[in-house]
C-alpha cells in the first residue's frame, strides 16, 4: 500500500491531482489518499503525478511505501473517513 499526501498552492494543479488519484485509491483525509496497487499500477500512477507537478514552483507530492506487517498495525482514532456524512465541514488532528 502506498500512502500519498499534496501539499498544492495552485488549486486548479490540485484539483487535477486529487481526481487522478481518486482513480487509483481512497481518499482518507482532504489531501491524504491510500492506494493499495502493484509495481506497474503505481509506476503508472507516479508518472502521472510526475508530469502534472512539471513546471510547479511550490508544493510537493509525498509518497510513503507501507508494507504488509505496517498495515496490519493501523489505527485509527474516531471515525473511518468513509462514515462522515459528506456534507459536513471536518477538522481533523
Amino acid at each position: 500500500m502506498y500512502l500519498v499526501s499534496y501539499d498544492i498552492t495552485s488549486d486548479k494543479r490540485r484539483r487535477k491531482i486529487a481526481k487522478e488519484l481518486e482513480n487509483y485509491g481512497r481518499r482518507v483525509q482532504y489531501s491524504v489518499f491510500e492506494c493499495e496497487l502493484d509495481k506497474a499500477r503505481f509506476s503508472q500512477l507516479y508518472k502521472k503525478l510526475v508530469l502534472l507537478m512539471e513546471g510547479e514552483a511550490e508544493g510537493n507530492i509525498r509518497i510513503y511505501t507501507i508494507c504488509v506487517n505496517c498495515i496490519e498495525k493501523l489505527m485509527t482514532i474516531g471515525l473511518p473517513r468513509e462514515n462522515y456524512p459528506e456534507d459536513e465541514d471536518l477538522i481533523i488532528i
